[in-house]
């Protein structure tokens, strides 16, 4: 779930910022509020400050301190590329290089349908995939469960070969010692990414 942030200024410039939320939606929501009313009257240019300030003077660390915390600063960001006319890129030291690799999103909820929509994207033009990989793991599981990620990323690498590059999101649903497990059982697979296993 998205949440996006618009901070305006006096002189009507809105910034904008991207919050995630997970199922914590109106913790999320409410910590913005909270932060956000602390930046009222501020000087939004003072990014590294304000930047500071959210950061450390409330519950350090955290997945919903750090998704608002970036969210804000995204607009704060926004706002200054606004008011000086440039991208924010620019404001950040230029660009670093002239093309970027993309991918797209599968799902992976329905697992018999993951090679046709990876099949679909590469007919469409896309060298990468994301997807779900699993429903959340107990501190130690069954390798049934671990199979079922590995039949999903199989399928397409069995498909595609290795013309499509495969990241795999966990979203947080899996215990440490099952990370190492399920690491070493993709490993064959060549993921391009695995992201978010633990929290």
């Amino acid at each position: 779930r998205w949440i996006f942030v618009k901070i305006s200024t006096d002189e009507g410039i809105e910034g904008w910022g991207e919050m995630i939320s997970g199922t914590k939606t109106e913790t999320v929501v409410a910590g913005a509020y909270e932060i956000g009313n602390r930046l009222i009257g501020r000087n939004p240019f003072e990014i590294e400050r304000l930047f500071q300030e959210m950061h450390r003077s409330f519950f350090r660390g955290g997945p919903i301190n750090g998704t608002i915390v970036s969210g804000l600063e995204m607009a704060l960001w926004d706002i200054k590329g606004k008011a000086f006319g440039v991208p924010v890129w620019e404001l950040l030291g230029g660009a670093a290089r002239d093309k970027i690799k993309v991918y797209s999103w599968i799902g992976g909820d329905r697992p018999n349908e993951v090679a046709e929509q990876a099949q679909d994207r590469f007919d469409r033009g896309f060298s990468a995939v994301k997807m779900n990989a699993t429903s959340e793991l107990h501190y130690i599981d069954s390798y049934e469960k671990v199979e079922e990620v590995v039949e999903r990323v199989a399928s397409i690498r069995e498909r595609l070969g290795d013309k499509m590059d495969i990241g795999v999101d966990f979203h947080g649903r899996v215990h440490k010692p099952m990370a190492k497990v399920l690491a070493k059982a993709l490993e064959p697979y060549h993921p391009m990414f695995l992201e978010e296993v633990v929290l």
